[in-house]
């Protein structure tokens, strides 16, 4: 049986599927919806996205919103593990106190056993920096390596 990876989609992706302003990262995260549907993906959120989703305006509010079900992703419930991992990564320095749901993304997955994380938030998340700290407090913290890519990483690692 074949094991399909599992992504986890933080705020940035969700957003993407309907901004228009960078005309090739929407087209790569549309490529990478398509490759969900196709079933190359497990995808999941949490709870921590949902509620920054619903602070966005409507229309896209609503559209935003819908895609965790069109796309049967699991949505994992906030979590105190996740917030005290969270605080690690701003303790450490990695990621800065005021985007603690940033941390929060990369905690929740690191809890949950995800494989990679997707995100087009290349300021806290996507990037050297982030990526090589949090590896190593997730290890030392007990858990495994959760990679970080865009969509268009992942696409392009077909």
């Amino acid at each position: 049986m074949v094991r399909i990876p599992k992504a986890y989609l933080d705020t940035s992706v969700f957003n993407f599927v309907f901004d228009d302003s960078d005309p090739c990262r929407r087209l790569d995260t549309l490529k990478f919806f398509e490759r969900i549907k196709e079933g190359r993906y497990a995808p999941c959120t949490s709870r921590y996205a949902i509620d920054e989703l619903s602070r966005a305006p409507s229309p896209k509010r609503e559209l935003m919103l819908a895609l965790p079900g069109e796309y049967g992703m699991e949505v994992f419930p906030a979590d105190a593990e996740a917030e005290r991992l969270a605080d690690v990564y701003i303790a450490r320095g990695i990621i800065p106190p005021r985007f603690l749901i940033d941390a929060c993304h990369i905690a929740i997955a690191a809890i949950n056993g995800v494989d990679f994380i997707v995100s087009l938030n290349f300021r806290h998340v996507v990037k050297r920096k982030t990526i090589e700290m949090t590896e190593m407090v997730n290890y030392i913290e007990g858990y495994k390596k959760v990679g970080i890519y865009s969509p268009a990483e992942v696409i392009e690692d077909e």
